[in-house]
C-alpha cells in the first residue's frame, strides 16, 4: 500500500484553506412539504465553522430562504454536489436513520491520477471495491488514514468512466457504502489514485492538476420520508 503523502498546513484547526464563497442562490432542484434538495458548489461550507470568517455557508444561505429547513447530512468544503435538507425535526429524523443505516443511495464522479486498475473480480457492472479500514491520524487531526488495527470497517466501490491517455487521468464513479470523514479522498490515494485537486491528501503533482478538488456529488436516492415513494436526483459535475 502506497504510504500517505504529507500534508503541510498552516493551521490543524483550518486544513483545507477557506476560499471566498462563490456566488450560489439556494434555488432548490426539488422542494415539497417535507425536503429540499440542492446543488452545492465547491467552496461552500455545508454548515458553519469555527471563526466569524467561516459562518456563511449553504445552511445559512438556505435558511434565510426557507427558515424551517434544517440540517441532515454535509459535503465537505471542496466537493460539490447534492445536499438534501430537511422541512421540520420529523422529516430531519426520518432522513437522518436513513442515511445511518445506509437506506441512501449515493453516487460520485471524480477526476484521479493515472488508471487505476481492479484489485479483485470486479462485479456484473464493473464495480470494484476498495475495502480498507479508516481512523483519524490523531497527529493532524480531523485528517483521516488507513489503519488496520484500529480503523473502523469502510467500503468503497468504484468504477471507471472513461481515461484520458493524453493527460494521465481516470474519471471514475464512486459509492461509499459506509459514510467515513474523507473515505473518498483517503480510499483512492491509498490505491495510488489520488484524485486532482485535493489541498489535503494528494502529492503535490495531483494537487496542483486542477483548482479544485474533482470531487462531485452526482447522485442521490431516498424514499420520501412521508410517502415511501422512492426518489431520485441527479447532477452532473462541472468538470
Amino acid at each position: 500500500m502506497r504510504p500517505e503523502a504529507p500534508v503541510a498546513v498552516a493551521s490543524l484547526a483550518r486544513l483545507e484553506p477557506l476560499p471566498p464563497p462563490p456566488a450560489w442562490e439556494p434555488v432548490p432542484l426539488h422542494a415539497d412539504d417535507d425536503l429540499l434538495v440542492f446543488d452545492k458548489p465547491a467552496g461552500l461550507l455545508s454548515v458553519p465553522g469555527r471563526g466569524a470568517d467561516a459562518q456563511d455557508c449553504l445552511a445559512h444561505r438556505v435558511q434565510a430562504v426557507f427558515p424551517e429547513a434544517l440540517v441532515v447530512h454535509r459535503l465537505d468544503l471542496a466537493t460539490s454536489g447534492l445536499v438534501v435538507m430537511a422541512r421540520g425535526p420529523a422529516t430531519q429524523r426520518a432522513l437522518g436513520r436513513a442515511f445511518e443505516t445506509r437506506r441512501v443511495r449515493k453516487r460520485y464522479h471524480a477526476v484521479v491520477a493515472g488508471l487505476p486498475e481492479a484489485d479483485g473480480p470486479e462485479d456484473a457492472g464493473g464495480w470494484s471495491r476498495i475495502d480498507l479500514p479508516l481512523a483519524v491520524d490523531w497527529p493532524r487531526r480531523p485528517l483521516q488514514k488507513i489503519d488496520a488495527v484500529h480503523g473502523r470497517p469502510s467500503l468503497t466501490r468504484w468504477r471507471l468512466l472513461s481515461h484520458d491517455a493524453a493527460a494521465g487521468t481516470s474519471r471514475l464513479e464512486l459509492e461509499p457504502l459506509t459514510g467515513r470523514s474523507h473515505q473518498l479522498r483517503v480510499h483512492l490515494l491509498a490505491i495510488g489514485h489520488p484524485i486532482l485537486g485535493d489541498a489535503l491528501y494528494a502529492p503535490p503533482a495531483a494537487r496542483s492538476a486542477a483548482p479544485r478538488l474533482l470531487l462531485h456529488a452526482a447522485e442521490l436516492g431516498v424514499a420520501h420520508p412521508s410517502t415511501g415513494a422512492p426518489l431520485r436526483w441527479t447532477a452532473p459535475p462541472t468538470f
